[in-house]
């Protein structure tokens, strides 16, 4: 476990150890880690954590994994009350890279279980969505402020891992849509994760429409808490992290008050996994059938787009 940090030398030196050991310990605590990168900022006591899938930008088992790997080992470093004081980390953040932010859940996935009627598998799936949220929404039990910033277009349940957190903010090239309802299923979370933001009513309508909006007309429904120029949402948390770090005690209590007067989210998640799974292993042959030309949708458009890139770079 990481006990205390070098501080001897210049400032730059051991800021980099101190990066070094934090890292190292939460790796060490996780074990592997795919299809994430980790960096801290010891100045304003910040891990960011870099979302990377490998083949498609979607949330896969292995990725909900890591997340949750990574928030479980912050709580066992420095988790405990007397160790507060003590924790570097103050702030959990997420970010992404490339020309999405995400394209939602991991279709793959589904179609493969469906094919085997694994509802086991599918049912981790569920699980290790919500258990990421649960994380993400009581701030590792009042020890973080949790935060996100989105770059680009985010689709589906892919919103969710972000939008439960503390804090999420978008460049206002971002653009947000929920396009399950209209190949007869829903994101796992969602009804959950966005009614506590933007009330009941307002989350139905975005979940039953399936139509796209941009980043000013969500946070206009109370998806946001800021929509920031293109290139600066890092920026822009790094200054909220320095802003709050003096009041951070305070702001995690009442992040953690206002969750927990929301309702058992734990409860709930358990019951929308369950009815999520049977709603998927109930999709009629056609529905199934669409969510592979979805599929093979999503393979050919980023193929474009990783071309146009090369051709450009």
């Amino acid at each position: 476990m990481l006990e205390s940090f070098t501080m001897n030398g210049d400032h730059a030196g051991s800021a980099l150890i101190e990066s070094c050991e934090v890292i190292d310990a939460i790796r060490y605590k996780a074990g592997f880690l795919p299809e994430v990168e980790i960096a801290y900022e010891s100045a304003i006591k910040t891990l960011w954590v870099t979302i990377r899938p490998e083949l498609k930008p979607v949330f896969t088992l292995q990725l909900l994994d890591s997340l949750v790997k990574i928030q479980s080992a912050i709580v066992a470093l420095w988790g405990a009350p007397d160790q507060y004081h003590r924790a570097p980390v103050r702030f959990l953040a997420f970010r992404g890279t490339g020309p999405f932010f995400t394209l939602g859940g991991d279709l793959d996935f589904y179609l493969d279980c469906l094919a085997k009627n694994d509802r086991a598998a599918l049912a981790e799936y569920a699980r290790l969505s919500a258990e990421g949220a649960i994380w993400n929404t009581g701030g590792l039990n009042g020890l973080v402020v949790t935060l996100s910033t989105i770059h680009a277009k985010a689709i589906g349940g892919g919103i969710d891992a972000p939008r439960s957190c503390n804090v999420m903010i978008a460049e206002e090239q971002a653009s947000f849509v929920y396009p399950e309802i209209k190949f007869n299923h829903f994101p796992i979370t969602a009804v959950a994760i966005l009614s506590r933001r933007m009330g009941p009513r307002a989350a139905e309508k975005l979940l039953m429409s399936g139509e796209e909006m941009s980043a000013e007309a969500f946070m206009e429904a109370g998806g946001l808490e800021a929509v920031v120029p293109t290139g600066t949402g890092e920026a822009w948390i790094r200054k909220y992290c320095a802003d709050t770090l003096p009041i951070h005690a305070a702001r995690t209590a009442l992040f953690r008050a206002f969750n927990r007067r929301a309702g058992d989210l734990r409860e709930e998640l358990s019951h929308l996994g369950q009815i999520w799974t049977d709603c998927m292993l109930r999709l009629s042959p056609s529905a199934i059938s669409k969510l592979q030309r979805i599929a093979q949708t999503q393979d050919r458009m980023l193929a474009r787009v990783y071309q146009r890139q090369a051709e450009t770079a």
